[in-house]
């Protein structure tokens, strides 16, 4: 697909791109942001910057923009809070809405759904002290992960491999979120999957395999050095990788996302059972991100592809006449 292949920017108006915000994750939504800014620049969209930690939500009613691109992650972007002012401003925006984005930012309670569905996602506990983590490690065995529940890009996340660190991995964890997360460790292929797409036209993107050093796909290796590496094709046993795609499309939908979203997924090793890890609902379009690099996979180039998903901006909720300006 391309871009003169039935989008045509003029019509998309006036358009914000929600970038940097008040997350933990402000320096890669910038890098995120400033990548959608020039490519939707570069393919004719009305396109300007828009920063809610330095300017006023409401200024996007005041000046007229008819639609969002957020390209904010973690909290107060990506956990359904701009979703809803958004909403209440008629003004059309990319990724799912406002409960499916809530749920998918916690990844507690997408587990619980994952569960319910039947999907596979690796055993966890949440807990609220550093005996609760202790107690947790004696259950689900070493190693453990210990990680905040609503917060992305492995921040405030620790290995845990044995007892004795387990406080310290609750005091990094609860630092960021009080609801932690102590996941089961799965051992073998990490992978990821973006979807495109709402309900019946959405489609999984190629599967990208990760093989980071040493295992240790932390925030360094993921945004800042040149040392991991993306193989896509993912070269996967066969049929994995049709099996995974269906499966993070199920997920996908079971939280009720629309427009686009990313799936971590991990393999485990003997089995070559995939477990579902999260979903991330405005997932990265740095240099070194994935939805870009699968989309490629399938001939979609960078600028296309955030012409694309800025087309498929909606609201939950439609009012008459919203997002006309």
């Amino acid at each position: 697909m391309s871009a003169a292949a039935g989008i045509d920017p003029k019509t998309l108006g006036k358009v914000a791109v929600l970038m940097g915000g008040h997350s933990a994750e402000r320096t890669i939504s910038l890098m995120s942001g400033t990548g959608v800014l020039d490519a939707l620049l570069r393919v004719g969209v009305d396109a300007h910057a828009f920063d809610p930690a330095e300017q006023d939500l409401g200024e996007l009613k005041r000046a007229g923009f008819h639609r969002a691109f957020i390209a904010l992650h973690g909290r107060f972007g990506e956990d359904g809070t701009v979703q809803g002012a958004l909403e209440l401003m008629g003004i059309p925006y990319t990724g799912p809405g406002v409960l499916a984005s809530s749920v998918s930012m916690d990844k507690v309670m997408t587990k619980r759904i994952w569960r319910a569905e039947g999907l596979p996602t690796p055993d966890w506990r949440q807990v609220a002290s550093a005996a609760e983590t202790e107690a947790a490690f004696a259950a689900l065995g070493a190693p453990m992960i210990v990680k905040p529940s609503r917060e992305g890009s492995t921040i405030g996340l620790t290995k845990v491999t044995d007892a004795a660190q387990c406080a310290l991995a609750y005091q990094l964890a609860a630092r960021h979120d009080p609801e932690v997360l102590c996941e089961q460790f799965i051992s073998g292929d990490e992978v990821t999957c973006p979807v495109l797409g709402t309900g019946a036209q959405a489609r999984a993107l190629p599967v990208i395999r990760i093989v980071a050093p040493g295992g240790n796909y932390d925030y360094q290796h993921k945004y800042f050095t040149d040392d991991t590496q993306y193989i896509v094709p993912c070269d996967l046993p066969e049929g994995e990788e049709a099996a995974i795609q269906a499966l993070v499309l199920k997920a996908y939908q079971t939280l009720g996302c629309r427009g686009w979203a990313r799936a971590d997924v991990m393999i485990d090793g003997p089995t070559r059972q995939p477990y579902l890890l999260e979903i991330n609902t405005s997932p990265g379009m740095t240099g070194h991100s994935l939805v870009p690099m699968s989309a490629r996979a399938v001939g979609v180039d960078y600028d296309t592809l955030c012409l694309q998903v800025l087309a498929s901006a909606a609201l939950d909720n439609p009012l008459p006449g919203a997002g006309k300006g």
